[in-house]
């Protein structure tokens, strides 16, 4: 075979090489392509799924934490702390007088720094006294629905645990109570024994205890069926323990409720009798009484009267709408 056979040979195998080598190439090329889409494909998947989970995820959050109770709940803890920091929050003494800066009207109206919220008709500060009316206005409703739920949950016991002619004597003093206009009680009862603040508290703790009254007796007799406060009995338990660490808190998530739609009640309560001039008294001041007391210059200066009323709309609708709230998450009906 001649050199140049050999020759041709040699190249004819070195094409075919080169052909298959390519084919592999090629062939490799593919499936490198092929797995980065299919990673790349797996990752969009996964970014995917991730993205859809987090929406579902926050639109669960909001849909138990609505975003408007969140703020409402905020407001009521800064209330809360407001109360308990007035004597710090507070830059004046809210006794304190400055004719010299009588009517004077707040920062957003042109007023001077030293007065945010302006001054009274005696130089007051306004701020001062919206922070010092919260505390007291604060204290009265919170001592009164303490009061009044304990009324109410005290009876309901009592009527569910000896039934018979006591239950109904209960029954009878909750109609009684739930048909006399309280507004009308209240205003004989603080011109006849005059007006303290121990007993316009004690006056105000006999409202809306015959709501917690109704729902104490109904859930504790259903209780009661349920058995497991008559195995209490069974075992020696006294009464008052099984009511008190049995019943109670099977019973206590309904009581919360009904407590919150009596506490802005009862603010409100207090504002309309200290906007009469029977609730609290001078030199003491709460939100009622500055209201009362603006009244005569609304037109003059209505920033005395808007402070506190703005305090008053805004917790009474924030202490009710997250009793809604609390009703929607503790009712298992509703959910």
């Amino acid at each position: 075979m001649s050199d140049a056979t050999l020759l041709a040979a040699a190249n004819t195998d070195d094409a075919g090489h080169g052909s298959a080598d390519r084919q592999v190439d090629k062939t490799n090329d593919r499936r490198v392509e092929e797995t980065i889409d299919r990673r790349f494909e797996d990752t969009i998947d996964r970014q995917v799924e991730e993205t859809t989970d987090r929406r579902r995820r926050l639109q669960r959050l909001l849909s138990d934490y609505p975003v408007l109770v969140m703020v409402a709940i905020g407001w009521i803890f800064a209330i809360l702390a407001v109360a308990l920091f007035a004597d710090l929050l507070a830059p004046y003494g809210y006794s304190k007088l400055d004719l010299s800066a009588r009517l004077a009207p707040p920062v957003f109206m042109g007023g001077s720094p030293a007065h945010w919220l302006g001054t009274d008709e005696l130089g007051r500060d306004v701020l001062s006294r919206l922070v010092i009316s919260v505390r007291i206005s604060l204290l009265v409703a919170f001592v009164s629905t303490v009061l009044s739920a304990t009324i109410g949950v005290s009876l309901g016991f009592i009527a569910a645990h000896f039934r018979g002619w006591v239950e109904q004597v209960v029954l009878t003093l909750v109609d009684f109570q739930a048909s006399m206009p309280f507004m009308i009680i209240a205003l004989a009862v603080l011109a006849f024994f005059g007006n303290t603040l121990t007993l316009f508290i004690a006056l105000m703790g006999c409202y809306g205890w015959e709501r917690s009254a109704r729902i104490a007796r109904g859930l504790t007799v259903a209780a009661n069926e349920q058995g497991y406060a008559a195995a209490a009995n069974e075992i020696g338990a006294s009464p008052m323990r099984v009511y008190a660490v049995h019943v109670l808190p099977n019973i206590a998530s309904t009581l919360i409720v009904s407590v919150t739609l009596t506490f802005p009640e009862v603010i409100l309560l207090e504002s309309g009798l200290s906007f009469l001039g029977l609730g609290v008294q001078p030199p003491m001041t709460s939100l009622g009484n500055m209201v009362g007391y603006g009244r005569e210059y609304l037109q003059s200066a209505p920033w005395i009267l808007l402070a506190p009323s703005a305090v008053i709309v805004l917790t009474t609708f924030s202490v009710s709408l997250v009793g809604d709230w609390l009703r929607d998450r503790l009712d298992p009906t509703l959910r």
